[in-house]
């Protein structure tokens, strides 16, 4: 049981190294890698969403209509899922980005949550 949660939660991915070396046009893809800083471009009005993938070998152009997630952003990886296009970019239709899968508790009490985390741990609150 274990390991068929394990396996149904996995995400795989190709990185830019490996799609760059054999895209083929109008393939579906799930695409991984880091948010070049500097690559980001958003327009709002339009909900054009540009920017850069890259796994420190090798770069890919990423095209997005709609808005990014919330957790998105330049020096942090993403997944994607879409096709490459003929034209040279790759074309996503859905943005996963990846979070730390580090916690680290408040433990300033002037720190943002720290409150909320006390009257949590008291009890309080319910």
């Amino acid at each position: 049981m274990i390991y068929a949660g394990v396996t149904q939660s996995a995400v795989y991915f190709v990185t830019p190294a490996e799609l760059r070396a054999a895209a083929v046009p109008g393939k579906a893809y799930r695409l991984g890698g880091m948010v070049v800083p500097g690559s980001l471009k958003w327009n709002p009005h339009a909900l054009d969403l540009s920017f850069t993938l890259s796994d420190g070998t090798a770069t890919v152009p990423v095209r997005h209509k709609g808005t990014p997630p919330d957790l998105f952003g330049e020096g942090r990886g993403a997944v994607v899922e879409g096709s490459w296009s003929s034209e040279g970019y790759f074309r996503a239709s859905l943005i996963m980005a990846k979070h730390s899968e580090e916690y680290k508790a408040p433990h300033d009490k002037n720190q943002a949550g720290y409150q909320e985390l006390i009257k949590t741990l008291k009890g309080e609150g319910r």
